[in-house]
């Protein structure tokens, strides 16, 4: 997919350098499918190939235990702050602004709760299969 630009050249997106950046949380599984999170960014206006999405108000009690993504996917906070926790016990926050790119499809999985909020609102967008996740991790 290229743009033209009006001085006809090609503009290659692939090829961008990208200077702005989002914050993002991935959840992933260690070797022995422990559950763990890092935290990083990823590029804005990157086009993600995507096969769908859907917005989500609802919560499912089994939610709440520990599970594990039931396939790699993106989840967009709209409304609500969530502390997340992974399999050491380590926790983090996602609200608004901040990506979660869960990807722990193993083992122990994470749980959740909500934290001065009653409500989550958000947006499923899954992975496409093989897909890379464009997440650049914090240096360490």
């Amino acid at each position: 997919m290229n743009a033209e630009h009006e001085n006809n050249l090609d503009i290659n997106p692939a090829s961008e350098i990208f200077t702005e950046f989002i914050p993002a949380v991935r959840l992933l599984n260690n070797s022995d499918t422990t559950c763990t999170f890092e935290k990083g960014k990823i590029p804005s206006l990157k086009h993600i190939p995507t096969t769908g999405f859907w917005f989500s108000t609802k919560t499912e009690e089994w939610e709440k235990n520990a599970h594990v993504a039931p396939r790699r996917q993106y989840v967009i906070t709209i409304k609500g702050n969530i502390k997340f926790k992974v399999s050491d016990g380590s926790t983090f926050i996602i609200e608004p602004g901040i990506v979660l790119l869960a990807e722990d499809v193993m083992g122990e999985g994470h749980s959740w709760e909500m934290v001065e909020s009653k409500e989550w609102e958000r947006l499923y967008i899954p992975m496409t299969e093989n897909t890379e996740d464009f997440f650049i991790p914090d240096p360490k």
